[in-house]
């Protein structure tokens, strides 16, 4: 029950007296009179005492009623003037109040009329130890180097460095997040652990102690997936934490987490390839379940790996099919994975005379490693295809060709520009079923049916240049039976054709002829 003092200073205030509303303040404000500490209720009362021009009562708001209290009153706005009054009587932390007052609702002072004034009170705060000024004059110093409406210096930049900086070890986590970040970005992994350590070790705290409920956010996932790959790769991480930190960011969806934790389990590099001294025993279940869900998200080394464990002996799993264990392989080399393209392209030119297509098959993935920049792939394509080279004499009977030549026999003229480009023997120019014979990566040159001396062998097409060429030669041949029974005839009478276009002397018949290519050395093993 209040008692006649306490009423008596109550029923003066709501009266509008000023002395009593500054000591009713004072009272709520520190406890007193035998009323209960309420600084809410305070700051009301010294509230309406400032607006009644008593200087006491905004001074002691200043000084004493935090921010969190005065943001959620009815107006902070109206408010931030008594901080104001208060910071320039001298109350440093007012001042921090005040700028904080400034900034609710918005996340920069650069367009603000007193951002001159704002900025003086946050480094003055901050010379003063407050970290949270520390900070926020780290962020802006920051942003008001990146505006267009201050003048940028390079002094910005370094100075919200420093600030950052000092935030940070004065425990600041937010400050610690920036700091690891921005040492991720620059690839500065000594400075990434030190400030990537606190936040950390803060994210698995408090999902240690959340019940039931271990998931972190997006951002907090990316930090502790970094962390435990930069300790894993420097060789100096704790297991636990490692797995903790990977488990974490793996289990809301984070594929490189995924992707790390099956490696990791697997006792593998990111190449497939058996780690030589593990100091685990491997747990093949739960890196397949990891490297799965990293697959499907795409990555191409998850597909890789899954083969290689497969494929290794001695793991005991046996629940995949030789046809399923493939696919692991050919969806990594359809991701872009270089290893997986050089593996598969050995495989297919090994395969080869019992796997349909599989030279074709062969230069394909061959030629998507060489791309890649992979020298041994170059290699090995070199004995699968053959590049294009122009036939010399197909360029001779181009130059031969006219107008009236190209109107009333397209389909020649079409074959002549097509082993111009191509490098292809008279025969094969005569008798190459063009539209069975473009695989898009290359061109498949067999005639051995209607040509007893010509053996099969693919020209691989690796330029647009080649590609819009022989796009170009094809629309001739578009919905046309390129056989024997076609417009064309049989081989006789395009020969017959071509030699009475382009007569030759039997010297030059026969080295035509036998300019038909052979294939190019002996078979080599891959």
């Amino acid at each position: 029950m209040a008692t006649k003092e306490q009423i008596g200073f109550i029923r003066n205030a709501r009266a509008g007296k000023t002395a009593a509303q500054l000591i009713l303040g004072k009272y709520y404000l520190f406890g007193g009179a035998g009323l209960q500490k309420n600084v809410a209720t305070g700051l009301y009362w010294l509230h309406r005492a400032a607006l009644r021009d008593a200087d006491e009562a905004w001074q002691l708001i200043g000084e004493h009623v935090p921010f969190e209290v005065a943001s959620r009153a009815p107006d902070p706005m109206r408010l931030a003037t008594w901080y104001e009054r208060a910071y320039d009587a001298g109350a440093v932390k007012a001042g921090l109040v005040w700028v904080k007052l400034l900034l609710m609702g918005t996340d920069s002072l650069v367009t603000h009329p007193s951002r001159a004034k704002a900025m003086v009170a946050l480094e003055q705060a901050a010379a003063a130890g407050h970290v949270e000024a520390q900070w926020l004059l780290a962020q802006q110093l920051k942003r008001a180097g990146n505006a267009v409406a201050v003048p940028a210096t390079s002094s910005n930049v370094s100075n919200a460095l420093a600030w950052a900086t000092r935030a940070a070890a004065n425990g600041v986590l937010q400050a610690q997040r920036a700091l690891a970040d921005r040492a991720w970005t620059m690839n500065d992994i000594p400075a990434f652990l030190r400030w990537s350590a606190p936040v950390a070790q803060a994210i698995l705290q408090e999902a240690a102690g959340a019940s039931g409920d271990t998931t972190v956010d997006g951002a907090d996932a990316s930090l502790l997936a970094r962390r435990a790959d930069a300790l894993y790769r420097n060789g100096d991480g704790d297991a636990a934490e490692l797995e903790q930190c990977w488990t974490l960011a793996a289990a809301i969806g984070d594929k490189h987490a995924q992707f790390a934790l099956g490696l990791w389990h697997a006792n593998m590099d990111d190449n497939g390839e058996r780690l030589r001294a593990p100091t685990r025993n491997s747990n093949y279940r739960k890196a397949i379940h990891w490297l799965s869900e990293a697959g499907r998200q795409g990555v191409a080394g998850a597909w890789h790996a899954l083969f290689r464990i497969y494929t290794r002996p001695n793991t005991g799993l046996a629940d995949r099919t030789g046809s399923e264990i493939e696919a692991y392989l050919e969806r990594a080399a359809e991701y872009g994975h270089l290893g997986a393209q050089l593996e598969l392209g050995k495989r297919c030119w090994r395969s080869r005379r019992h796997l349909p297509e599989g030279d074709v098959r062969a230069a394909y993935w061959l030629q998507r490693a060489a791309s890649q920049g992979s020298d041994e792939a170059l290699s090995l394509l070199q004995l699968v295809a053959t590049a294009a080279t122009p036939s010399p004499w197909a360029a001779d009977a181009q130059q031969q060709l006219t107008r009236e030549m190209r109107s009333t026999n397209p389909f020649l003229a079409a074959r002549i520009d097509l082993a111009a480009c191509f490098g292809l023997s008279l025969p094969e120019a005569l008798l190459l079923d063009i539209n069975s014979a473009d695989r898009g990566h290359c061109l498949t040159v067999d005639i051995s049916a209607m040509h007893a001396r010509s053996k099969r062998r693919l020209i691989l097409i690796a330029s647009g240049e080649e590609r819009l060429a022989l796009s170009r030669i094809a629309r001739h041949f578009a919905h046309i039976d390129c056989g024997a029974d076609g417009p064309e005839g049989n081989y006789r009478q395009r020969l017959y054709l071509f030699n009475k276009l382009f007569p030759a002397s039997a010297e030059q018949r026969k080295a035509m002829l036998k300019s038909a290519v052979r294939p190019v050395g002996p078979v080599q093993s891959v």
